[in-house]
């Protein structure tokens, strides 16, 4: 029995050594300005990070969306990513909600024989969705990645945040104020543990700041430091984006002089992005 416990206590430290927050390519990366610039994040709620395909936009409703924004890509003005977090027991959205930051607007229940009118109507023509009812929703919301089967690094890492992350918040009391989801792959799986913490600025707007390299250590400073204050963890901060990105505040940005060498660069691609 002792031998089986060693063996496995082994295994999990081999484990932590190659993918967890110990290994060897952390921090070696300048993280400012490793995302592409993008105006709006459109998340589809599907099952659990456990059931998630390694592609998950291969699997039933993510499949859809992704033909769907793939068919209207040229008529997609606005900058939009679109990325799976999590749905059903044990976590803040159902199967089917779809989740649209900056705006803080969130749609229920997204069917299969939904998806084209849902894209035409919000993603294309920026219109309320004619067969579903737009509700506004509040607080402050966390994206873990979390996408397992996608990578071993984010598998590994995202549980072990979210879990710190719920246990900050909860001996908080801010359980109705800050929300953790689990996601799919976000891009940058060599800088996991990958968040995106979506947050009202001073002024009451709606921010995204990435971060990347985030380990357990860091969750106070998150929850504390920047949820609570609004003030950004440089050492891990990968990019921002808000309404309107393309007005880029420079006296802002000029701190990050890596992001907005991205903005500029890339902001003509292709607007529309499938994260999955």
């Amino acid at each position: 029995m002792a031998e089986t416990e060693n063996v496995s206590t082994t295994e999990i430290e081999d484990a932590a050594a190659k993918y967890g927050f110990t290994r060897s390519e952390m921090y070696k990366a300048n993280l400012a300005g490793t995302v592409d610039p993008y105006d709006r994040h459109v998340f589809i709620c599907f099952k659990n990070p456990d059931a998630w395909l390694p592609r998950v936009e291969e699997d039933d409703l993510p499949k859809l969306v992704s033909a769907a924004f793939k068919a209207r890509k040229n008529d997609i003005t606005v900058k939009t990513k679109v990325t799976i977090c999590e749905a059903g027991e044990g976590s803040e959205f159902e199967n089917g909600d779809v989740l649209i930051f900056p705006e803080m607007i969130k749609y229920k229940d997204l069917k299969d024989s939904d998806v084209n009118g849902f894209v035409d109507d919000v993603i294309v023509n920026g219109k309320p969705w004619a067969s579903g009812v737009q509700e506004v929703f509040t607080g402050s919301h966390v994206f873990v990645c979390a996408h397992g089967s996608r990578d071993k690094r984010c598998g590994v890492c995202g549980p072990v945040l979210i879990e710190k992350l719920k246990e900050g918040i909860e001996s908080r009391g801010l359980k109705d104020k800050v929300f953790v989801s689990a996601c799919s792959h976000v891009g940058g799986h060599k800088y996991a543990g990958n968040l995106i913490v979506f947050s009202p600025d001073s002024e009451g707007k709606t921010m995204g700041h990435w971060y990347g390299y985030v380990t357990p250590e860091d969750v106070p400073e998150i929850l504390d430091q920047h949820i609570e204050k609004g003030l950004v963890i440089e050492r891990i901060w990968r990019f921002v984006f808000w309404h309107n990105t393309c007005i880029v505040d420079l006296n802002f940005l000029s701190r990050y002089c890596q992001c907005v060498h991205y903005l500029w660069v890339n902001y003509t691609r292709s607007p529309y992005t499938m994260l999955v």
